[in-house]
């Protein structure tokens, strides 16, 4: 960490607007911020499901790298993205593999007849449209995923927002969503949440991570934030790493065979 706080803020925070951000590849954070993760493993239960599935499709891929770390595609597999950079990203990862990247608003109806897959996996999605998740499932198929939860990073969020009302603090809780899915008609078949230690250890982090995050502050730029930012760099100066905590939950939920 010496190196990183030997320059200016100047310098950290024009590296850190310079980094493109396309992709769910957070590798640039590596010796700047720590996020832990949740106990369940996302990935690898994923994978498992995918190798045993005959047609799944991967809502809001990203740049398709979650998807991709499954070790076996089942033979029908297909990936929907919204952001034209992630979906040329998408597309060049996972073609190769046989899956197909369909470019499509993240909240347009999916393009995809009734009953088309007996697996839809997603990973934090922006927000989970139930209606169409269960239109597109076969009875009987699974709805396995990783939501982002309520409140989470907002110890950041709120740095540069000042307090959020608590309709925007209470969104995306695990209860509303299992109102939702089973108001969409799926049976909840396991919700567990959790809240997971966030460090970031210099102001280039905190810029990348909204400048990647989108939505965390919505039309964050480090011109229009600048005081923010540069009072953030001396706290984390003077008292270390800013602590935030993210909030997350493994939501997997079945349609009926008799739905």
């Amino acid at each position: 960490m010496t190196s990183l706080h030997s320059r200016t803020f100047e310098d950290l925070v024009a590296e850190a607007d310079a980094v493109p951000t396309e992709g769910w590849d957070f590798s640039w954070f590596e010796g700047r911020a720590t996020e832990a993760r949740p106990s369940w493993g996302y990935a690898r239960s994923m994978g498992q499901r995918l190798g045993r599935a005959s047609a799944a499709l991967d809502i809001q891929t990203g740049g398709g790298e979650v998807l991709d770390s499954a070790p076996r595609f089942p033979p029908v597999t297909v990936a929907t993205e919204g952001w034209p950079p992630n979906v040329a990203k998408a597309t060049a990862l996972l073609h190769p593999r046989g899956a197909v990247v369909v470019a499509t608003p993240q909240d347009a109806p999916l393009p995809f007849a009734d009953g088309a897959f007996d697996l839809v996996t997603s990973r934090h999605p922006v927000q989970a449209h139930w209606s169409e998740i269960a239109r597109v499932l076969k009875p009987g198929g699974t709805y396995f995923a990783q939501h982002v939860g309520p409140s989470s990073v907002f110890e950041l969020v709120e740095h540069f927002t000042g307090p959020l009302p608590e309709e925007t603090r209470s969104g995306r809780h695990p209860d509303r969503e299992r109102a939702g899915a089973e108001a969409a008609g799926l049976e909840i078949v396991d919700l567990r949440a959790e809240r997971l230690r966030m460090e970031f250890h210099d102001i280039g982090a905190v810029v990348h991570f909204l400048k990647k995050v989108v939505w965390m502050v919505p039309g964050f730029t480090v011109d229009a934030y600048l005081p923010e930012l540069r009072s953030l760099h001396e706290r984390i100066e003077n008292e270390g790493p800013f602590v935030a905590h993210s909030s997350r939950h493994l939501f997997e939920a079945r349609k009926p065979t008799a739905m």
